[in-house]
C-alpha cells in the first residue's frame, strides 16, 4: 500500500492523541470510590427489587382472582 509523505506527517500525532499510554493511565484507588456510581448501582438494585416485589403481588392476586380463591 503507497502512502504519501503527508499522510505519515498528519497520522503520527492524530494516532498519538487517540492512543492510551500505560505511563499515563491512572490505576484505580480503591480507597476512594466513585460515590455517584455507587450509589447509582443501590439504587437501581432496590427500584429493581421494588418492581419485581409489586409484580409478584400483583400476579398472585390475578391468580386468585382467576381462580376464584378470593
Amino acid at each position: 500500500m503507497l502512502v504519501s509523505p503527508v499522510t505519515k506527517i498528519v497520522r503520527g500525532p492524530v494516532s498519538r492523541i487517540f492512543t492510551r499510554s500505560m505511563f499515563t493511565a491512572k490505576k484505580h484507588d480503591p480507597s476512594q470510590p466513585n460515590w455517584l456510581n455507587v450509589g447509582l448501582a443501590f439504587g437501581t438494585t432496590v427500584t429493581l427489587w421494588a418492581l419485581l416485589f409489586k409484580q409478584h403481588s400483583d400476579d398472585v392476586a390475578e391468580y386468585k382472582k382467576r381462580n376464584g380463591l378470593e
